[in-house]
């Protein structure tokens, strides 16, 4: 049985710093490109960031580029997004997701396994 589970999240002021983890298990971390989605009350649910298997290759929601990063430790079966400088728009529950395959790391579609997701709320 595959397992993400998604911690980190919680109350943050706008400015501050944030960082979520995924932790995988029941399949083969390093063969899996992982993702960070989020969906905000009312809204659907959205790309946010996503790292190649090979952790070579990241890619980034726009309202994000240049604020998060993400990163992934292997041998911890771990994903990270390290969320700098947030602001109260990026209130949201927040996913992390696997996927096995990844031609387009930004189609919710592509990944297989989804996390139970985790609230962040940014105050101003």
């Amino acid at each position: 049985q595959v397992l993400l589970v998604e911690s980190g999240g919680g109350l943050v002021q706008a400015g501050d710093s944030l960082r979520l983890s995924c932790v995988a298990s029941g399949l083969v971390f390093s063969d899996y490109s992982m993702g960070w989605f989020r969906q905000a009350p009312g809204k659907e649910r959205e790309f946010v960031a996503a790292i190649l298997w090979t952790g070579r290759s990241t890619w980034y929601g726009d309202s994000v580029t240049g604020r998060f990063t993400i990163s992934r430790d292997d041998a911890k079966n771990t994903v990270y997004l390290q969320m700098n400088n947030p602001k109260p728009e990026d209130t949201a529950v927040y996913y992390c997701a696997a996927a096995r395959y990844i031609p387009s790391p930004r189609d919710q579609s592509e990944y297989d396994y989804w996390g139970q997701g985790t609230q962040v709320t940014v105050s101003s």
